[in-house]
């Protein structure tokens, strides 16, 4: 199984989800402290403190965007066009909703 070291609030995890669930990969996602400083166990699981990081199933670790992208090239997912096409159909609601939501059942001080 994939496993995807991310943050949800980073876009950077979020072009990384989407494209594994256009590709139809499933995975982990693990999520990592907010700041690089406090993220210990994923320094020493991939050598680095900045996301996206993932970990493949024979245990390659690929971190950041354009390792991730790269390693991920060349494959094709049935439903790869139509997750695109909803992803751009949602943009605007999506950003505005995932807030609202959030903020509704567990408020910032």
């Amino acid at each position: 199984m994939l496993t995807l070291y991310q943050a949800e609030w980073c876009p950077f995890s979020s072009a990384v989800r989407e494209r594994l669930t256009e590709l139809g990969l499933p995975f982990v996602a693990q999520p990592v402290e907010p700041h690089p400083e406090e993220r210990d166990e994923l320094r020493r699981i991939a050598g680095t403190d900045e996301i996206p990081v993932l970990v493949a199933d024979d245990g390659e670790v690929l971190a950041g965007t354009r390792a991730i992208f790269h390693w991920l090239a060349g494959r094709a997912g049935p439903h790869e066009q139509a997750h695109r096409r909803r992803l751009a159909e949602h943009a605007d609601e999506r950003d505005a909703t995932v807030g609202e939501l959030l903020e509704r059942v567990a408020p910032l001080d």
